[in-house]
């Protein structure tokens, strides 16, 4: 066990792992950066092959336990863990601003609620799981949602907490026992869960923290035979050697991979709305997977189009995501920017041609300028591939048919977004190959509704019941209405 710490804005965050209840110590550890300055924040903890066995044989303790108590029993604990999140709101605030880049004002007026909400909105709504009769003539089926067992939760970079949360909310009510490995560039919102977690008391193993890198901790995670699930966000060369390894063993997987969204702008759109939203495409520095990176606007409007777009982004404030006037803070690390800037180079070498933006920005070594892209092919890089930053492409149509099929022309399909007057704009929107695209809005989210992407976006679906489809095993108890005689006549 290990006291050890360092301090964050007035607040103590331990680089260990948490495993059974307890902190432990490394021998390994791994340097941790600022993306607002690049100052060294301090060494986190890298799990080995003993921190992952120790882990997983924790969770598997914790498992039956926990399995047993009702989803009401569950949900005591859970709405504790919720509360000890909302006392340590600063922390999570400053932290993950710290670590991840991230706005200030942000993580407190939206990530942090949120993170709360998805743990007591997922469980209550555990509660409304547990039988679901289905009444046929023949016989009753009682179907019930069982926890599958030890699950691995592996988060991406670019928002920690929120997504750990959306993640450990579902899995930890429906009774299966959690190992969350956090991302090696912001790991330190996920350490500080699991001081909520202890304070709120939850069972030792319940929920464990393995620190690491996704090539040394994550493989040894999601190739272990005694995982029952794998919950993965993030990038889809590493979802291809998770859903190998994992398949190895027969473990079903969760993918949510980003997308390359297109966002739909018809001749009958109201400009000045529909350019105020795609501006906001460039929050959090374009490192978010809704984001509809991909402008197809309508021919006939798109020189005003550009020019309402320009005067929103020249508005936007870019600097120290800790100053509640900022609106874009960095990228999260020097090899992000690396790769950001040579997607821009390769698209101006091939001919694309800088409407705004292509460049750094002078406020600090991870800052990028917004950047529009136009003059692009469909099957140019810059739009067939996911940047992970504020860099976006412009294309024109002259028909709902062109749009569709422009839309639809990657191999991504996560979001996207579709202005226009409402009918016409929900009958192009119908069209288009995605789990989800907002009509005439952006970033309407409910807990209740499913979230995924199809194609190269994602497998399965997270949400309301279909996160617990995932973390559980769906059983169908048949009880018969009238008696039953065996015969083979009737099989």
């Amino acid at each position: 066990m290990s006291s050890a710490f360092f301090e964050i804005a007035g607040h103590k965050i331990s680089p260990d792992h948490y495993i059974n209840g307890q902190r432990v110590a490394a021998a390994e550890s791994f340097e941790l950066f600022c993306p607002i300055d690049q100052r060294l924040l301090g060494r986190v903890a890298e799990g080995s092959a003993n921190h992952v066995d120790a882990a997983i044989r924790a969770a598997e303790r914790a498992f039956p336990t926990w399995a047993a108590l009702t989803a009401a029993e569950r949900k005591l604990y859970l709405d504790r863990f919720a509360e000890e999140i909302g006392k340590r709101a600063d922390a999570f605030s400053a932290v993950e601003s710290n670590d991840a880049g991230v706005l200030l004002s942000r993580m407190r007026h939206g990530v942090v609620p949120r993170a709360m909400l998805n743990i007591t909105w997922f469980a209550q709504h555990a509660l409304d799981l547990q039988t679901r009769p289905i009444d046929t003539e023949q016989a009753r089926h009682i179907v019930k949602h069982d926890p599958a067992g030890v699950a691995v939760i592996i988060t991406p970079w670019n928002s920690p907490l929120m997504l750990s949360t959306w993640k450990l909310g579902p899995a930890l009510a429906a009774g299966n026992t959690c190992i969350l490995k956090p991302p090696e560039w912001a790991p330190l919102t996920c350490s500080l869960l699991a001081d909520a977690a202890h304070a709120a008391a939850l069972p030792a193993g319940v929920f464990n923290v393995v620190q690491g890198t996704g090539a040394n901790t994550g493989a040894k995670l999601v190739s272990d035979p005694r995982v029952a699930r794998v919950s993965f966000t993030g990038s889809v060369p590493t979802a291809k050697r998770i859903a190998q390894a994992a398949g190895a063993n027969l473990v079903p997987c969760s993918l949510e991979l980003g997308g390359k969204s297109p966002f739909i702008v018809l001749a009958d759109a109201d400009i000045d709305n529909a350019a105020a939203t795609a501006a906001l495409m460039y929050r959090n520095a374009g490192q978010v997977c809704l984001a509809g990176t991909r402008l197809l606007v309508d021919e006939k409007i798109v020189d005003a189009f550009i020019t309402t777009m320009r005067r929103y982004v020249e508005n936007l404030v870019i600097g120290d995501p800790r100053d509640e006037a900022t609106e874009i803070g960095p990228i999260i690390h020097p090899r992000q920017v690396e790769r950001v800037t040579g997607f821009v180079e390769r698209a101006v070498s091939a001919g694309a041609r800088v409407l705004w933006g292509g460049a750094m920005h002078p406020f600090g070594a991870q800052y990028y300028r917004p950047t529009l892209l136009t003059d692009v092919k469909q099957g140019d890089e810059i739009v067939q591939t996911e940047v992970f930053g504020p860099v976006l492409t412009l294309q024109t149509f002259t028909s709902d048919e062109e749009a569709i099929e422009l839309a639809n022309g990657t191999d991504y399909g996560l979001g996207g977004v579709c202005y226009g007057e409402t009918t016409h704009a929900t009958a192009v929107a119908e069209q288009v190959r995605t789990g989800f695209i907002w009509v005439n809005s952006f970033g309407i989210r409910d807990l209740a509704a499913p979230f995924g992407g199809i194609k190269r976006s994602g497998i399965g679906r997270e949400g309301g019941d279909w996160s617990f489809e995932f973390f559980c095993d769906v059983k169908d108890v048949v009880v018969p209405k009238k008696p039953f005689r065996a015969s083979f006549a009737q099989q």
